[in-house]
């Protein structure tokens, strides 16, 4: 079969799967799809949303785009961001041949983010005692029943991928971002428990505390457009809540301060950046868009803004960012950012706040 502008041929891994781009061709439908046969597998790319095809435009996964650029040039599709995916998905199996299988099986093979994510996060959960494809049909059905979910997984890709410097696409974040599979797997185990099957829950925290480093108690509440970088050590307990827009690195620990029960967990309100071995204890509450520096001890609450380091934590500055931007944003971990994103705080005195240090992410 000879290669055209609308049709390759793919020889890929050890099982010689067959795969036939339908990129760019205007007559493409889901019709077109091969079915499987005897002699080997096809698998058709999904056409493209307006029968264009993506010109390769740089190595790996191609040139990065922006949120903007995506809302800009993709503002036609009904849903953007897997798109982009896609797109991204095709020019690396282009640029990268030995990954094709993968980016097939993972992405290209799909027709939605939820079917791809279902099953990438089912073949990492697999095990001998709880096949992928059970595991597909739950997280299908999660996501199917609750649209929180869907928008939820939509805004911590997004999340990582502007937020996390080494992660310039959004396939990647999908592909390879541990954090952002264990969270995924926590809103399953979250759904789960709410509708009463918590032995279930249980032992999918268990999985995903195995599999990934990140032990969080399927009870606890977590808003969108959180990002975990590197993820390793995290831990979440039972009665905590964070917030939207946080951002929190490996080895975070929201945790109790000992054995009683009740409600005794840490509230992390929105937008606030936990640096790495940042430990909160206790039910004190974390205000919006604070800062605490890596390895920290917080033991007492923290105002909206303020900026915390320290065994045990002390407030050493307050965050003075323009209206709307909150420090998960920007990941500046360093105690140093007085200069213009911080005030030092001096003393302990009593002294009137000044109104422009207020809380500037009110809106969000």
């Amino acid at each position: 079969m000879s290669k055209t502008n609308h049709e390759k041929l793919w020889l890929v891994d050890h099982k010689r799967i067959v795969t036939m781009n339908h990129f760019g061709s205007e007559n493409s439908s889901a019709s077109d799809i091969p079915k499987y046969n005897t002699n080997h597998t096809r698998i058709a790319f999904p056409p493209p949303l307006y029968g264009k095809e993506l010109q390769v435009t740089g190595p790996g996964f191609g040139s990065p785009i922006t949120p903007e650029e995506l809302a800009r040039s993709l503002r036609e599709a009904s849903d953007p961001l897997w798109e982009l995916i896609r797109r991204e998905a095709e020019i690396g199996a282009r640029n990268e041949p030995h990954l094709a299988s993968t980016l097939f099986a993972i992405i290209l093979n799909h027709r939605s983010l939820e079917d791809a994510l279902s099953f990438h996060l089912a073949s990492k959960l697999e095990s001998g005692y709880f096949q992928a494809t059970q595991w597909m049909e739950l997280l299908r059905e999660a996501m199917s029943d609750s649209e929180a979910y869907r928008s939820a997984i939509r805004k911590d890709l997004m999340a990582v991928t502007t937020r996390d410097p080494a992660t310039q696409h959004a396939v990647q974040a999908l592909l390879f971002s541990k954090g952002f599979h264990a969270l995924e797997c926590y809103r399953l185990a979250n759904w789960l428990w709410e509708r009463g099957r918590r032995p279930l829950a249980l032992y999918l925290q268990s999985l995903v505390s195995k599999s990934f480093a990140v032990d969080i108690h399927p009870a606890a509440k977590i808003g969108s457009g959180v990002f975990i970088d590197h993820a390793t050590g995290v831990v979440i307990g039972e009665t905590a809540t964070v917030g939207n827009h946080v951002s929190m690195l490996h080895n975070v620990t929201l945790g109790g301060t000992g054995k009683e029960t009740g409600d005794r967990h840490p509230k992390i309100h929105d937008g606030v950046l936990l640096g790495a071995g940042a430990t909160v204890l206790g039910n004190i509450v974390v205000g919006r868009g604070a800062y605490v520096s890596a390895c920290s001890v917080v033991l007492k609450p923290v105002e909206p803004f303020m900026v915390v380091s320290g065994v045990p934590a002390k407030v050493i500055g307050v965050l003075t960012y323009q209206q709307g931007v909150f420090p998960s944003f920007e990941m500046d971990q360093r105690v140093s950012v007085c200069g213009m994103f911080m005030k030092p705080i001096l003393s302990d005195s009593n002294e009137e706040k000044d109104e422009s240090f207020m809380d500037y992410g009110a809106h969000i």
